[in-house]
């Protein structure tokens, strides 16, 4: 073994911060202990918490080496303060909790505490994961912590603060340390390649930032596991080999699938993942982590600072993206988790990843389940885009309501009104007998109903997402300005009340202008079968008998419904 191999240096030791200045992503911590030291305002006990690898230790040390090493050492500060950021100084004591958490190693650090220091100013201990620490020893160490010899100061580290005594605490100043972001440890990263000579693709950086998960250290570590196998420039095709990760494009390939419905091609290329040895609950988590990376992308734009991906990903994002809406994101996040945490316990992990790619492809049929659950009385459409950027204003449209059976209904119209050109207010109603055409709106343009429907067909043919916008109403009238329309026979168009923005979109493309839509009224059916009429085995359950009679309702009509995992029948009634 040559000396070179004896003497590496992992890059988590070699670049380890050795001044308040080098400490990453803890800047406020490190401005206000210099600020004690130089207003001679320092305390006596001190509680560093955070999770690993955000630079408890690190800063431990520092804050030891600016107390004891500062002057007075005939020239002695720099080897002093080396030996303190190294642990080998004999006035500053480090102490691992974990192997020495008994009461009998409480009494001998404060038997210890008494001897006045050899070098320095005070004689400093750091205490590392001091909530290993048994109960006895915490309370052999209050006296001590509370009024300590003056030349004595305790540094606590833990990464698990509230397993530390309150009595512990309130002795203590606390300073909670942060977890590093992705884009400062990538910076960080870069800039030790840099010093290394190792060249490596901005992917690279990036991905392993996310993984260390705000630790630095963990970051360090995995950068000097790619770099001691990798011969040449670091890419993101060694990465993945290495530490077994998903491929960005596959990735791609499985959510664009989703976003389509492809539920055929969703396994197909999630199966290619799995052959080459990735679980299924690493895929789950590469999926929510790309789809949050989708949400960030919808909700915020493909240039925010939230979205921790070098530029060249960012287009590709983009473009996925376009499939869906925030909405629909956040319910595929949440399914992730669930489906991830469940396959950790299960014996069929592939059953389940299945199960939970073929409901996220076909997550527009469970959207109509549960719409006919609900009482909806038609088929949803497919799923809608986000707004575009620069989108008509809407204003969103009235729930309009049906009258009581011993008055006719009055047919008021609900308007969803584009934002005008000049600020003008949008109309409250819209009547069928207003809704022809006046001369100012034959002037503005040529288009009728019957040609306005025609282009709008024309439009959505070969778009299946589209055409569900115009399966779901019927045209009424259109009087040059507002388009008025009803639920179709098929379909209702009570989403679209809610959601009029891919309505609006495509009337603005099609007839080059904004033009408003009001939705009729529809009246309610007069006369309600009777229960006798409907036949079912559900209907002789004791909770439904029970449910009619409290609520006086008539049972109209019994549905199937398939909800997810069940399949059971749903009532729907309906208040006499």
């Amino acid at each position: 073994m040559t000396d070179a191999a004896r003497s590496y240096e992992v890059l988590a030791r070699r670049y380890r911060s050795r001044g308040f200045e080098e400490v990453v992503g803890q800047e406020a911590i490190a401005s206000t202990l210099r600020n004690a030291i130089e207003n001679h305002r320092t305390a006596h006990a001190y509680l560093f918490c955070g999770t690993r690898g955000v630079g408890k230790t690190s800063m431990a040390r520092i804050f030891a080496k600016a107390l004891n090493a500062s002057g007075g050492l005939l020239g002695e500060e720099a080897a002093v303060g080396n030996a303190i950021l190294q642990g080998r100084d004999v006035d500053v004591i480090e102490i691992d909790a974990a192997s020495n958490r008994g009461i009998d190693d409480a009494r001998d650090l404060i038997a210890s505490a008494g001897i006045a220091p050899m070098r320095g100013p005070y004689r400093i201990y750091i205490i590392d994961e001091v909530h290993m620490l048994t109960p006895a020893a915490f309370n052999a160490l209050l006296k001590t912590m509370e009024e300590p010899p003056r030349h004595v100061k305790f540094i606590l580290c833990t990464t698990e603060p509230h397993q530390v005594p309150a009595t512990i605490q309130s002795r203590c100043q606390r300073f909670d340390f942060r977890a590093i972001s992705a884009s400062r440890i990538a910076a960080h990263l870069a800039a030790v390649l840099e010093q290394e000579k190792i060249t490596s693709e901005p992917e690279v950086l990036h991905r392993i930032a996310r993984m260390a998960n705000g630790s630095m250290r963990d970051a360090l570590s995995l950068l000097d596991r790619l770099a001691s196998g990798a011969t040449g420039t670091l890419t993101a095709r060694q990465l993945e080999e290495l530490f077994g990760l998903p491929e960005d494009s596959v990735i791609d390939a499985i959510l664009a699938a989703i976003g389509r419905g492809d539920a055929g091609a969703t396994l197909r290329d999630s199966a290619q993942l799995l052959d080459r040895g990735l679980t299924a609950e690493r895929l789950l988590d590469s999926l929510a982590e790309r789809l949050r990376e989708l949400l960030v992308v919808a909700t915020c734009g493909a240039e925010s600072e939230l979205l921790e991906t070098p530029a060249e990903r960012r287009e590709a994002l983009a473009a996925v993206a376009e499939a869906f809406d925030p909405a629909q994101i956040s319910s595929l996040i949440a399914l992730c988790d669930a489906v991830g945490r469940s396959s950790r316990s299960s014996s069929s992990p592939r059953a389940l990843l299945d199960a939970a790619l073929v409901r996220m492809a076909m997550s527009e049929r469970f959207a109509e389940s549960a719409a006919l659950l609900a009482g909806g009385g038609g088929t949803p459409a497919k799923k809608l885009l986000a707004p575009v950027a620069g989108a008509a204003e809407v204003v969103r449209p009235r729930r309009v309501m049906a009258e009581p059976r011993s008055a006719p209904p009055v047919a008021p119209v609900a308007t969803v009104e584009p934002k005008p050109t000049p600020p003008s207010p949008p109309p409250s109603s819209v009547s069928p007998a207003a809704s022809s055409a006046s001369p100012a709106a034959s002037t503005a343009t040529p288009l009728d109903l019957e040609g306005l429907w025609s282009r709008l067909r024309a439009a959505v043919a070969g778009s299946a997402r589209r055409a569900a916008l115009l399966e779901s109403i019927e045209p009424v009238a259109f009087d040059g300005r507002t388009l008025l329309v009803r639920p179709s026979a098929s379909g209702a168009s009570r989403w679209l009340e809610t959601r009029p923005e891919p309505l609006l979109e495509l009337l603005r493309e099609v007839a080059g202008r904004a033009i408003a839509v009001g939705f009729e009224a529809v009246e309610r059916e007069a006369p309600r079968p009777s229960s006798e009429h409907v036949s079912s085995p559900l209907l002789e359950h004791p909770l439904v008998k029970k449910a009619v009679e409290i609520l006086d309702g008539t049972v109209v009509r019994v549905m199937p419904t398939v909800a997810w995992g069940t399949t059971e029948g749903a009532v729907e009634g309906e208040e006499r």
